[in-house]
């Protein structure tokens, strides 16, 4: 992106573009995957509902244990969509700065502040997802046994514990790409 593209729009970290394909080989990859994911998950979970309700209203019956693959579901579909949503910058934000602040050092400023804390704070999470993943797939006590399971389907938590840690890990990956862009605006050097 050009300098002079910056600085014609509100804000270049912040651009929707629906029909914009991943450039490089990595993120075509990876954002690939998390769409696929996210058809598929809606696609499985209106399937389910559908099918829980056809069950219960129609032929006066239960799925017993549905609720287990919904959570898996939902959990895929909501981190998988994070994961897009921070490649392609569409996340919500109040993003006061791009209305009230006038271009400029202080706008540039508070946009790197802005990706910093999104950045640190998501580093954090990430953490946390990766040792909440650790501990659903080496169990309570750190040696494989008695890996918690789901009760019904008996369904291993890491199976949706890694949904997160995928999600909030890649989520931490594009924060990382647009603090660095933001910081090289900041101190006025043009990213490639």
């Amino acid at each position: 992106m050009a300098k002079n593209e910056y600085e014609s729009s509100s804000s270049a970290l912040i651009q929707l573009d629906l029909f914009n394909t991943p450039k490089n080989l990595f993120d075509k990859i990876t954002i690939n995957f998390f769409c696929v994911t996210c058809f598929t998950m809606t696609v499985l979970l209106t399937t389910v509902i559908c099918a829980v309700t056809f069950f219960r209203y129609v032929l006066q019956g239960d799925l017993y244990g549905y609720e287990e693959w919904v959570k898996l579901f939902a959990f895929w579909l909501y981190f998988a969509g994070a994961a897009a949503g921070a490649w392609a910058r569409t996340h919500i934000s109040a993003d006061l700065v791009n209305v009230y602040v006038k271009r400029g050092l202080l706008r540039n400023g508070l946009i790197f502040l802005r990706n910093l804390i999104s950045f640190s704070v998501c580093a954090v999470f990430t953490w946390y997802a990766l040792k909440f993943f650790l501990f659903g797939y080496t169990g309570p006590l750190g040696t494989g046994i008695a890996i918690p399971k789901t009760t019904v389907w008996r369904i291993p938590y890491w199976a949706g514990y890694l949904s997160v840690l995928t999600g909030i890990g890649f989520m931490t990956f594009y924060f990382c790409r647009d603090f660095i862009i933001s910081a090289r605006y900041l101190f006025k050097r043009s990213p490639k």
